[in-house]
């Protein structure tokens, strides 16, 4: 299995203890689109910051495409970050005196093995704004320029965290659809989160968590086109 938690927790001290994470499983085969929905305080992020090395578990293994990312030092989390994982936010995280092209080349410049720069700009339809600055993108071009960076570096795995929250629903509907060429054109096994349900259809599995855990977990034969996605 390329993606595969086992018996994960995590919790948090402060007045009292908090177990954010209560023993999730869960499995992602290679070239898929998963979805992990849940209200907020589910876990989610935790889970998916764990997936992606940023933070660790208090016990449990991730094992992503043979590496168990649970097992690394901090210097190892460090260079899987870098050449393994693309991560796509909620906030595009520009920086705002680079154009287009320049925050897209700043990550290319220190992966192992990127994509080329225009073709990456060309797949998100971008290549015409390539010496724009982020202040003259809509919300909807400023994610896909954060989806750019997040696959110039031909990640293993992308993760995904509320990509479409900040956005309206018909910009929503063309950043999913992205994401579904991207996970096409390039075999790109993608991992989002969202508190929305319906965007649940484009995925090829869903994992519902509730108190820290899956509490449902279902696939897709044939996933919805992001364009026939409502809510």
């Amino acid at each position: 299995m390329f993606l595969s938690v086992s018996n994960l927790t995590k919790s948090y001290q402060g007045g009292t203890t908090t177990h954010v994470l209560n023993g999730v499983d869960l499995e992602l085969k290679q070239g898929s689109i998963g979805v992990i929905l849940g209200p907020s305080g589910s876990g989610k992020s935790t889970l998916m910051n764990i997936i992606g090395g940023v933070d660790r578990a208090d016990s449990g293994k991730v094992l992503m495409d043979g590496t168990e990312v649970t097992a690394l030092t901090d210097n190892q989390l460090t260079e899987y970050r870098r050449d393994r994982i693309g991560f796509v936010f909620q906030f595009y995280n520009l920086v705002p005196n680079l154009t287009v092209a320049e925050n897209i080349e700043v990550v290319s410049n220190i992966s192992e093995s990127p994509l080329p720069v225009d073709e990456v700009l060309s797949a998100v339809g971008l290549a015409d704004k390539k010496y724009r600055f982020p202040r003259e993108l809509s919300g909807g071009e400023q994610q896909r320029v954060s989806i750019a960076r997040a696959i110039v570096k031909n990640p293993a795995l992308l993760l995904c965290d509320e990509p479409t929250g900040a956005l309206d629903y018909v910009t929503s509907r063309g950043v999913l659809a992205l994401l579904q060429r991207v996970n096409a054109q390039y075999g790109t096994t993608l991992l989002m989160i969202t508190h929305n349900s319906a965007i649940a259809g484009i995925a090829h599995a869903v994992y519902r968590l509730r108190d820290g855990k899956v509490a449902e977990e279902y696939s897709n034969a044939q996933p919805v086109p992001a364009e026939r996605i409502e809510w």
